[in-house]
């Protein structure tokens, strides 16, 4: 724009950008689920995913380019970490499940894609600002929700914000030893400090946290495992959402059997602990957090 001052034009290249998300795959699976990738300006990718039911289309996005935190059971990390999305990109996704999707409808949203949340705090909560807005998405504070690996400053940090969003923290494990086998997280932020920010979060919001339990073959899905669950839990406005494991041949994990996962969940029922058991989706497009974008990566 050569009509414009050079003056102007350099403040408008410091504080503005014009690019756009581009999708370069998209995956159906047989019961809905879409599954895109879209390819970002600087040659990044990320992923997001459309999960339509009868009465609503939730949308799960993404909030970094890879992530640094290497969870074991989660292929988002395998190539490490990149960058931080900018809110822009960040709403960029929504809005394209809200148009693009085949059920061009979205009711519900959840931060649970590629990254880890609160590691783009400014950006993450700039986006549910805007989402929440009535002049924008108008999507209700209790249909948004933020999944996070446990990073205990950004929790307390949340828990002033004021808004009436959902809050999912992934624990996996209910011991320090097992937790930090699968989750590096576990040695900077462990078992006690998390769950102290957790009952500090549910007593300044008056919010029920979701607490998101892989259940992964041979590591944390005995009874035993159950059972100690139960105790660290005991006493919080909490539910347990279980996760059978999805079968990632990078990571060399797989789901337990149904008996063992149906006993897991009974002995959590039975110490009084609510539970939800989460209905695997998109299983045959590969639909878990990272797995499509893994492979466009490895074949570059």
């Amino acid at each position: 724009m050569s009509d414009l001052s050079s003056g102007l034009r350099l403040k408008l290249k410091e504080n503005f950008s014009f690019g756009s998300l581009r999708l370069i795959n998209k995956r159906l699976s047989a019961d809905g689920t879409e599954k895109f990738l879209f390819a970002l300006t600087d040659k990044g990718s990320v992923e997001a995913v459309s999960i339509p039911t009868e009465n609503r289309a939730t949308g799960c996005i993404s909030t970094q380019v890879g992530c640094k935190f290497a969870c074991s059971f989660c292929a988002s990390g395998l190539h490490g970490f990149k960058r931080n999305l900018s809110a822009a990109e960040i709403l960029e996704q929504a809005l394209f499940l809200k148009d693009g999707s085949r059920v061009r409808k979205l009711t519900h949203l959840v931060f649970m894609g590629t990254g880890e949340p609160l590691d783009n705090y400014d950006n993450l909560l700039k986006s549910i600002r805007i989402i929440n807005s009535k002049e924008a998405f108008n999507i209700g504070a209790r249909r948004i929700t933020i999944s996070t690996c446990g990073i205990t400053p950004g929790i307390k940090r949340l828990s002033g914000e004021g808004l009436q969003i959902e809050l999912s923290v992934s624990l996996h494990a209910s011991d320090d030893r097992t937790r930090s086998r699968i989750m590096p997280i576990n040695k900077r932020y462990p078992l006690e400090s998390l769950l102290t920010a957790c009952r500090e979060y549910i007593k300044k919001t008056d919010r029920q946290i979701t607490f998101e339990y892989v259940l992964i073959q041979g590591l944390n899905s005995d009874l035993q495992s159950s059972r100690e669950l139960s105790k660290i839990l005991k006493g919080l406005n909490c539910k347990v959402n279980l996760i059978p494991a999805n079968f990632v041949a990078e990571l060399g994990i797989e789901p337990p059997g149904k008996l063992e996962i149906l006993m897991f969940r009974d002995c959590l029922l039975k110490a009084g602990i609510g539970v939800t058991l989460r209905k695997p989706r998109g299983q045959d497009i590969e639909a878990s957090c990272g797995q499509l974008r893994l492979k466009h990566e490895n074949r570059i």
